[in-house]
């Protein structure tokens, strides 16, 4: 996973009520280390950007969540939201697991296989029961 993958933008959507909480939760957001703020006002919105190792927008929306902040609730901010916190928690968990040769080790498994079958001509079937008729 490269450095680019890691820089996350997004977008934190606010509730219509109460009103006036974007240039707040902006100003909330700014004290926080590594996260670049960029308040969008006529979208109720707030764009934030940060590098995934400091920081996730689960993290970022709880912070704001527990200031009492009101993020909008539609199904699809909340569909958005729900996808966005699971892939960025997947990524954090794949920095962490080593690297897997599916290809390599899988055909080893084959191979081990194939060696500890029996092949050939072999037939454990007794003579007398080959040749009834």
């Amino acid at each position: 996973m490269s450095a680019a993958d890691l820089k996350k933008s997004r977008e934190i959507l606010f509730a219509k009520f109460p009103p006036g909480q974007v240039p707040e939760a902006a100003g909330d957001l700014q004290r926080l280390d590594e996260v670049e703020i960029e308040p969008q006002y006529e979208k109720r919105s707030l764009g934030v950007a940060y590098d995934l190792q400091s920081h996730t927008l689960k993290e970022l929306d709880e912070h704001l969540i527990d200031k009492g902040y009101h993020l909008d609730n539609t199904l699809m901010s909340k569909l958005t939201r729900a996808l966005i916190y699971y892939v960025e928690e997947t990524q954090l968990h794949n920095l962490g697991a080593p690297e897997k040769l599916l290809k390599r080790s899988s055909q080893d498994a084959y191979v081990q296989a194939w060696e500890h079958h029996p092949h050939g001509d072999h037939d454990d079937t007794p003579p007398e029961w080959r040749e009834y008729k």
